[in-house]
């Protein structure tokens, strides 16, 4: 039961001691009304942490994304897995273990991968990343130890632990993700999510068809995206709106701090490479998909049927994405084809069209700066 009083509405225009109550009535409030009040307050206060594992190839944006990660409450990463990419394996690993020791994170698990794609020569991206992949910048030793795990099998036992609340962010090749799902199909359902930053369906940034991370190993994204999940698909074509800038760069300066420090060092790097190359910013890749995970309402997706191209010899590693969500059905007739209605295709993506770029620029610099 709450008591309240009937207020006098003339009260609030006379002097404050000559307010008066006119009359008070009783009202009865169901237990059950309190509770649905209360309870969507109380359950976004109790909302744990989304477990994550961050299948990488350090790299510069990678650094970005992965120190986001580490800094952002709504997220607990359990893993960092290493897969060859923008530099081979080892340094990839070297880099993956000094970023968490950096950030005092060594409780992370961080385990090597795969040390080359399923069918093709490694290539890697030292042009973009620096010859370290962390734009030449030493940090110092790692106080952290690899796990002596394959990062797959990592992949696979830390999903069989936590069913349905795992999930993958990979920012790199699909190769250890390939590996993961081949050895055991049984995790594609035990997943909670996977979103990759990966594709693109306007053009790559390779070539005139192909994004880096698909390119590099178009065998192991076939796989990964005909795994049985929804994919999330963050590509290039979005993380090329998503710029960090000169304006950025300058507000991670005003405020040092080891984490912000290094983060400004990449940025500078990046920046400087990215103008070189005609660009007005810097892309924000791979941060974009750990953005997605904190905060789905930074990006807008749309339900697609994704096909991974293997064989082109113009287009081998593209992203086609089918925007209609059918194919004509062709029948033969004689000597010639005729289109007798469609053929629907079951999406196994949500791929990114836009993302709110300024809004997620200043959530990734919140989250650095003073660290």
């Amino acid at each position: 039961m709450a008591c309240e009083p009937k207020p006098d509405y003339n009260a609030s225009l006379l002097p404050r001691k000559e307010s008066t109550v006119t009359n008070s009535r009783c009202r009865y409030i169901p237990l059950f009304l309190v509770v649905l009040i209360f309870l969507p307050r109380v359950s976004a206060q109790a909302a744990p942490p989304r477990r994550v594992i961050i299948d990488t190839d350090p790299g510069v944006d990678d650094a970005m994304a992965i120190l986001l990660a580490l800094n952002s409450p709504e997220l607990q990463v359990e893993a960092l897995t290493v897969v060859a990419g923008n530099v081979e394996q080892p340094q990839g690993l070297e880099n993956a273990l000094k970023i968490v020791s950096l950030a005092e994170r060594c409780d992370v698990v961080v385990a090597g991968g795969a040390k080359h794609p399923l069918n093709q020569k490694l290539i890697t991206a030292q042009f973009w990343h620096g010859k370290n992949g962390l734009a030449g910048v030493e940090l110092p030793p790692s106080k952290c130890k690899a796990d002596p795990r394959f990062g797959p099998d990592v992949i696979i036992e830390m999903v069989h632990a936590h069913p349905h609340e795992i999930t993958l962010i990979p920012v790199g090749p699909l190769t250890n993700i390939a590996l993961a799902v081949s050895k055991d199909p049984s995790i594609v359902p035990l997943v909670h999510d996977i979103v990759i930053m990966g594709g693109s369906v306007s053009g790559g940034n390779v070539n005139g068809a192909a994004e880096a991370n698909i390119y590099n190993d178009p065998e192991a994204a076939q796989i990964v995206f005909n795994a049985g999940w929804t994919v999330t698909m963050i590509g290039s074509d979005v993380g090329e709106r998503t710029l960090i800038t000169r304006k950025h760069l300058s507000e991670l300066q005003a405020s040092h701090g080891t984490e912000s420090d290094f983060v400004a060092k990449l940025a500078d790097f990046y920046l400087t490479r990215s103008e070189k190359s005609g660009y007005s910013g810097a892309a924000m890749y791979d941060p974009l998909a750990v953005g997605t995970v904190i905060d789905p309402t930074l990006v807008t997706l749309k339900s697609m049927h994704v096909d991974v191209e293997t064989k082109g010899e113009f287009t081998r590693g593209e992203t086609v994405a089918n925007r209609m969500g059918s194919n004509e059905n062709n029948v033969l007739h004689g000597d010639h084809y005729e289109i007798e209605g469609v053929i629907e295709l079951k999406p196994n993506a949500r791929v990114c069209l836009a993302s709110d770029a300024d809004r997620f620029l200043d959530l990734f610099i919140t989250r650095i700066k003073r660290k």
